[in-house]
């Protein structure tokens, strides 16, 4: 293995390492024992999703409790307000406007940091244990203000170590941070199903029917992950000649699921914030919408499909854009087969990838919400979701592509730099 790829692998494990370590460090003044013992008694509501996004840091009330979700939350903001004023969307295309758009977000970030933090800090107040001891053990008003403070330094932490696995490391930091937090938790589901078998509360043969669950869905996820439409390409004869010792690529790959990961988690992020302000929270109101927002009620998962389908569509016309690669195409002299150049070879791409995409969305919707209808008829919990198992291996086959990629690379340097 070459030197530069080992040092970027070893890079991304240090930075996902140190995501791990400010999993552990708590905020000060609270009592973490209460604050684990209130996410234990609400495993199976909103409050169980958004601790195993987090990697089990919310249940320490960590520096990280609130992980990368208000970084995702702003992103989905500015990819919808970009998509709606035209401005925005040109400055993204730039390169000196796209680092003011990055900025944008990262100070939405720290709002929607704050807002989040404080409205945990409140909620908190009302929590006690078992045997009476309160959640928080010093003066609420200066809770308030550290927790605040500890939580934005956090979360500015994470973002800053997505940001160095990206730019040094080897795939998309965001996702990985995602991937480690819901990977650090299976050890613990896999030790509580054998718990749960070992007492008689889950029969054997209902736990290999789940184990057979999550292994269809991951075949089911790689087979149409690694799925692609390839659009032939022609070019002219002059420009053949012209590129006659260089390769050219005489197709357009369309993949089936063009938007990737993206719409769970930007639906998830979505349904999630709400319970992550309003958490134990007494309000009778408050309550209503956590126990409407239960992950394992039926209109929590019919609002996920419903939300991964959206940013599917979304998605995919932000990553695919067919009017620019048209016009890209025709600049290099190249065309579809039976296709005119300009409008007409756009909208034939978009038809093409609209029904990509409309498949594509069916089946991210379809994996984020069928295990969970599937363990429902089965009357068990169920710890691993579709959408963290579609995350889990969506982020893994990025990852190993992005190391193939970096291989084959190093080789073609290699025989640029001796000559074969």
């Amino acid at each position: 293995m070459n030197k530069t790829l080992t040092n970027k692998i070893l890079i991304t494990l240090a930075f996902l390492f140190a995501y791990r370590i400010l999993a552990y460090v708590p905020v000060p003044g609270v009592n973490v024992d209460v604050i684990k013992e209130f996410f234990n008694s609400n495993n199976s509501n909103a409050l169980g999703l958004f601790n195993m996004f987090s990697g089990k840091a919310a249940e320490r009330l960590s520096i990280i409790s609130l992980g990368i979700m208000p970084y995702i939350t702003s992103s989905i903001i500015m990819e919808l307000l970009a998509a709606t004023f035209p401005n925005l969307g040109k400055m993204k295309k730039e390169r000196d406007g796209m680092q003011k758009y990055m900025q944008i977000i990262r100070y939405a970030t720290i709002v929607i940091t704050l807002i989040q933090s404080i409205g945990v800090s409140i909620g908190l107040q009302s929590i006690t244990g078992r045997s009476g001891e309160q959640a928080i053990m010093i003066d609420m008003n200066v809770f308030i203000a550290i927790s605040a403070v500890s939580m934005l330094t956090g979360t500015m932490l994470l973002m800053w170590i997505g940001e160095q696995i990206t730019q040094r490391g080897i795939g998309n930091g965001i996702s990985l941070i995602i991937f480690a937090g819901i990977v650090s938790g299976i050890p613990n589901a896999i030790g509580g199903t054998v718990n749960l078998i070992n007492t008689s509360e889950m029969n054997f043969l209902v736990a290999i029917g789940i184990f057979i669950i999550i292994l269809v869905t991951i075949g089911i996820i790689i087979f149409v992950e690694m799925g692609e439409r390839r659009i032939p390409i022609s070019y002219s004869r002059k420009v053949v000649m012209q590129n006659q010792n260089k390769r050219i690529m005489n197709y357009i790959p369309i993949k089936v699921n063009l938007s990737g990961v993206i719409p769970p988690i930007f639906a998830s992020a979505i349904l999630m914030f709400p319970s992550t302000i309003l958490q134990a929270s007494t309000n009778k109101y408050a309550q209503a919408i956590n126990d409407f927002l239960n992950p394992q009620g039926y209109m929590f998962n019919f609002l996920t499909f419903l939300f991964v389908i959206f940013f599917a569509f979304f998605y995919a016309s932000i990553v695919f854009n067919t009017k620019d690669i048209s016009e890209n195409l025709k600049r290099q002299g190249g065309f579809i087969p039976g296709v005119r150049p300009g409008e007409n070879t756009a909208s034939y791409l978009n038809d093409v990838a609209g029904r990509l995409t409309l498949s594509g969305a069916i089946y991210l919707g379809l994996i984020s919400t069928l295990p969970w209808v599937l363990v429902k008829t089965m009357g068990v919990p169920f710890y691993f979701g579709g959408t963290s198992v579609l995350i889990v291996v969506s982020v893994a086959l990025d990852t190993m592509r992005r190391i193939e990629a970096q291989i084959y690379m190093n080789k073609y340097q290699t025989l640029s730099a001796v000559g074969l």
